[in-house]
Order: C-alpha cells, then structure tokens, then sequence
C-alpha cells in the first residue's frame, strides 16, 4: 500500500498547495472496505504484553497483503488480508499467535494493498507523479512534505510532467518502516501552508496532531480530489511485500487511487497524515493507510504554518 501525492492548481505558477502524487514503483489496484470476518465480546485477560507478542508473531509471519494492529479493548489484533492471501495464509496467521495468548481478528478487503501510482498534474521525479501532503517550515527554509516511496525514486522534484520547471531537491526520505520524505523548496514563494479541496477554494492548516479511532478526517489527493471516511485504527502495520513494511499507520475507510500516495489526511485546520498506501478506488470504497504527520514532523525539526 502507499500513495503519494501534490497539491495540484489552476496555476502551477501560483503558491504550491498541499498533495503530490507518487512515482512508480508499484501499480495500484482498488480499495474497497474491509468486511469483519466475526466479532467476539472483550478480553480483559490479555495483557499488553501479550498484544505486543501477537502483533510481532504476525509480523513474524511475513505475508504479503496483510495490515495488523492491536485493540485492547478486545485483547486482539485486529488483522486485514486483501484478496492475494490464501485461506492457507490466514490459517497461518492465526496459528503464529496462538502462543501469545491473544487472538486475531481476520478482517477481509477485496483487491490488493499496493504503493499507488499514476501520472497527471502533480509533483514529478524519475518518470513517476505523486501528490504533495504539506508545506512545513524549518525557520525561513520552506520544504515539501510527502510520502517516502514518493522521494525514493528521486533526488530533483518537479511541478510539471515535462520536468521543466523545479519545485525542489529530495532533502530527506525515510521508506520502508516508515513512510515520509521531504523536499526543499527552490523558491520559498512557490509554499502555501494550505490544502488544495479541489472545488476552487483551500483549506487553512494551522496545527498537526494525531487522530483517534472513529474521528472523521478527509484526504486530498491529485488523483480522486477530496474524499471523507472515518479513523478505523491506530499503530497499523502494512507489508506491502518484497519486503517493504511499515509500521505506525493510521487506518482509514476513505477511499484512495493511484497518484494519491504522499497526499494530506486532515480534519478542519488540524494536519494529520501522509497517504501511504490501501487497496480499494473511489467508486467501490476502500482502506488506506496514512503515515502519521507528527512523526515526520519530528524527525524533520519542520513544522505546519
């Protein structure tokens, strides 16, 4: 799973808005909402320890398709599969947690969770597009927030498909295990501290926070515009496959398509994530998963404005 994306404008000569779209790595199949497998009363016998072993007994298990977090108001990990992981696999994961004393919860999502990419009016590099999340600041130095499977495949970031006119050059990126990368702004002017709602108007961001389970947010992307859902887990983590994991996400009903990746997860002026990656597309639905802002925030010294 993983998104990019840049905040795409009227006037690519206009401030840079939030959201980028992400460059290729891996195609993108659809999103659709996780259906529960079943549901049991709480717990309250399974102890922290015991989540934290589940948690790494399927982590252990290395499947490919697989999103896990722990809920310890039911004493599960709460695990979904997309439609590439076999009855055989599922059968494996909840034996690889049987030892810990917890239970999992197997939770079903049809198509398959991929890193998204697809080309259009974004931010560039490297043959790939994807959409920017948001414009951080470090003193009077401007840079560009956005996923890290986005600034892997490249150092020069452009607004325009024909790589012609430069937004700026990679500065950091962090991916796998987490996923966040940051670009240096070639021209302070070109920041805007907002994000693009893709009807004509912007939405000001004035502060970064984590979201709990259950609150309602809204992504933006270049791709599929804006799109609500609610806050479905906290501390997911997604194996994508050929071993790229990541852990600490965010876990979403909001839908995501190709070119999303890197793009802005926020509820009123309060930025709260980076798209990472889902399965699912805008007309059937889907889960996506979104890299904490506050961690990237953090390990940059950048902050929202």
């Amino acid at each position: 799973m993983t998104f990019k994306r840049f905040a795409p404008l009227s006037s690519l000569s206009r401030r840079a808005r939030l959201i980028a779209a992400t460059s290729g790595l891996v195609t993108a199949v659809a999103l659709a909402a996780p259906t529960a497998v079943a549901q049991a009363a709480p717990d309250a016998t399974v102890s922290k320890a015991a989540l934290a072993d589940a948690s790494s007994a399927v982590r252990g298990a290395d499947i490919a398709g697989t999103a896990w977090y722990t809920d310890a108001s039911t004493g599960k990990v709460v695990v979904t599969v997309d439609s590439s992981v076999t009855a055989a696999e599922i059968a494996t994961i909840k034996e690889s947690v049987t030892d810990s004393g917890a239970k999992a919860d197997i939770k079903r999502t049809e198509g398959t969770f991929n890193k998204l990419i697809a080309g259009g009016q974004a931010i560039y590099a490297g043959g790939g597009r994807c959409s920017l999340g948001f414009n951080v600041r470090s003193g009077s130095t401007y840079y560009a927030l956005t996923a890290g499977h986005c600034t892997e495949i490249g150092s020069t970031w452009y607004t325009n498909s024909g790589q012609s006119t430069t937004l700026g050059t990679r500065a950091g990126s962090s991916f796998p295990g987490n996923d966040y990368g940051l670009i240096r702004h070639s021209n302070s002017a070109a920041a805007d501290g907002r994000v693009y709602l893709y009807n004509g108007s912007y939405q000001d961001i004035t502060s970064a926070a984590t979201p709990s389970v259950g609150q309602s947010v809204k992504r933006s992307g270049s791709t599929t515009g804006v799109h609500s859902g609610t806050v479905t887990g906290l501390n997911a983590t997604v194996n994508y496959g050929g071993g790229d994991i990541v852990s600490g996400l965010i876990q979403t009903n909001v839908c995501a398509e190709p070119g999303d990746s890197g793009g802005s997860l926020f509820s009123g002026t309060t930025a709260l994530g980076l798209t990472s990656g889902g399965s699912g597309n805008c007309s059937s639905g889907g889960t996506t998963f979104f890299q904490p802002v506050t961690e990237a925030l953090s390990a940059y010294g950048v902050s929202v404005f």
